[in-house]
């Protein structure tokens, strides 16, 4: 007869596993604002990306990467869609030939325009159903940081 492993870890690990609590979470919020965005063709990940890059200078994929928490190869896949629609274009950096810079075209600036007020009358819609959704959005912001710094110093000592 197999062993089978206890059913109370099951529940132990449902209601205690943060890991778990937060994948559940970000799926639910993904699919809300996914739906949000869907009458521009946009999901709430290219949101995302293309306000990450509305900025005065053109970031790298290298800069891009960690304020998304993404890898390369992942956030290359994002992109990729994105500059075939002209939402978006992809160059060498003027003095560094190996680095690549993403900027905004005019249309990616017009759909921001578009899809911003979506963004901000769903989420003022969330802001509401919870209590205290600063403290949230702070507890969360510290489980990225301490990510990345435990990251960097990692990658600094192995480098």
């Amino acid at each position: 007869m197999t062993r089978q492993f206890p059913f109370d870890k099951t529940v132990e690990v449902a209601q205690a596993c943060l890991c778990l609590h937060a994948q559940r979470a970000a799926r639910v919020l993904a699919r809300h604002f996914d739906e949000v965005f869907r009458p521009l063709d946009l999901t709430n990940g290219q949101f995302s990306l293309l306000m990450a890059l509305n900025r005065r200078q053109a970031p790298t994929v290298g800069e891009l990467a960690p304020f998304l928490a993404m890898d390369r190869t992942t956030l290359t896949a994002l992109i990729k869609p994105l500059e075939r629609r002209g939402l978006l274009e992809v160059a060498a950096d003027a003095h560094d030939r190996r680095k690549r810079r993403v900027r905004l075209t005019a249309s990616g600036h017009a759909l921001l325009e578009r899809a911003y007020p979506l963004w901000c009358e769903a989420h003022a819609a969330l802001e509401q159903q919870f209590c205290d959704a600063a403290t949230l959005r702070a507890l969360l912001q510290q489980v990225v940081d301490r990510a990345q710094t435990r990251d960097g110093a990692t990658a600094r000592s192995s480098g």
